[in-house]
């Protein structure tokens, strides 16, 4: 049964022996009969001090800010009331008490409740949430899990024990004994912190312990292919039929901008008719669930038609016949090696290359490249799409000639 039967006084506490001068400043909670007193570490004089009101007499400035600070820790013992009645929580003065100190009324698992999150998450994979958002978690689960096992020890851990040196650690720990990048650590950091801030927003943590942690990612220079390189793949003939099959998915990936979850589930219902009358891709992103439209360039035309007749195409209303990513991006792998690319060849390198190589470069607006990759704000592009050499010289060319003229 809960209980909304709570009233707050603050009063002077007098000490044995007391003759004059300030006394101290107590808050008595009083829960359905019920009744604990907490210090304000605040003082005040008998004589200025107003006993209905609980409050400091006066309008001078230090009345006013000690009136301030007990208003604000009284709001503070009614918003904790409220939260432990919106979550269903029993309401006593021994839990109440524990929640403004900062202690849960019982010790709770941060592991076990990252894998309840993670249990919920996969029961909605392909509905709400992707399957690599769950490999992601898993991972994050998993590293948790052994940086605590390595840090203290124990299997288990208590969230109330959860502060800023357990994130500083965990976050060098990923770094140094997992080997991974600044940026890879702070994207499993981000996963834990998701965790936390459920703990927080159920009443079982009162405090964030990233509240001081910035979780910060570095730029990173994403390449491109050049227009030569990508004529290299384009050209080449592959003795290998399977490599020619990668490549011609891998093609048409840099001229529609599409990552390897988005290709490998397209659909030939997702080819509409645009408002300029040409064919057009309609689809959601895997990874955003965000609409992307993307008209159909020619080279990606030609590859829609090649596999157009494809048996698994016809049988599973598909565009394109697409392997499994892991075998995709070991035949990328040897493509690169076959054309003498030195750079890692990956569908990511295929959407990079369609936002700079393809549209930047050639003078298409951010704003409508933006869109096309299914981006929610337009800094996300600005990272993918790194205005090459070759823009910035046409565009200052275009400046000589305006300044020659004046």
């Amino acid at each position: 049964m809960l209980s909304r039967n709570l009233t707050t006084l603050f009063y002077l506490k007098k000490r044995s022996g007391y003759v004059k001068g300030v006394l101290p400043i107590y808050l008595r909670i009083t829960v359905n009969g019920e009744r604990f007193e907490i210090s304000t570490k605040r003082e005040c004089e008998p004589e200025k001090w107003n006993s209905v009101s609980g409050r400091k007499n006066g309008t001078r400035e230090d009345a006013r800010m000690l009136n301030s600070y007990l208003d604000s820790m009284q709001l503070k013992v009614y918003d904790i009331q409220k939260q432990m009645l919106e979550n269903n929580n029993e309401l006593t003065a021994e839990k109440l008490r524990n929640r403004i100190n900062g202690v849960s009324d019982k010790s709770k698992d941060i592991l076990e409740i990252f894998q309840d999150h993670n249990d919920k998450l996969a029961l909605m994979v392909g509905s709400d949430y992707a399957l690599g958002t769950l490999g992601r978690y898993k991972t994050s689960y998993d590293h948790t899990k052994a940086f605590i096992e390595w840090k203290y020890k124990t299997s288990e851990f208590d969230i109330n024990q959860l502060n800023y040196e357990f994130i500083s650690e965990y976050a060098f720990w990923l770094k140094s004994e997992k080997c991974l990048g600044h940026n890879t650590a702070m994207k499993y950091l981000t996963n834990f912190k998701k965790i936390v801030i459920i703990c927080v927003k159920k009443g079982w943590l009162m405090r964030d312990p990233f509240s001081n942690f910035q979780i910060s990612l570095r730029e990173v220079n994403r390449e491109a292919l050049t227009p030569v390189e990508l004529q290299n793949i384009s050209n080449k003939d592959f003795e290998n039929q399977r490599l020619e099959h990668v490549r011609d998915i891998f093609i048409f990936c840099c001229y529609t901008g599409l990552a390897y979850a988005d290709v490998f589930k397209l659909k030939r219902s997702e080819i509409i008719d645009g408002v300029d009358g040409e064919k057009w891709l309609s689809i959601k992103r895997q990874k955003t669930d965000t609409p992307s439209r993307i008209p159909i360039l020619p080279m990606a035309q030609i590859v829609l038609d090649k596999y157009a007749s494809s048996p698994e195409c016809v049988t599973k209303d598909k565009l394109l016949p697409v392997l499994s990513n892991q075998k995709m991006n070991s035949y990328l792998k040897e493509i690169g090696d076959v054309c003498r690319i030195n750079k890692v060849i990956t569908f990511h390198l295929a959407r990079h290359t369609f936002a700079t190589t393809i549209t930047l470069t050639n003078g298409v607006p951010i704003e409508s490249v933006s869109k096309m990759l299914g981006h929610r704000n337009i800094k996300t592009t600005q990272h993918y799409a790194k205005i090459v050499d070759k823009k910035i010289s046409d565009d200052m060319a275009r400046l000589r000639k305006v300044l020659i003229t004046q």
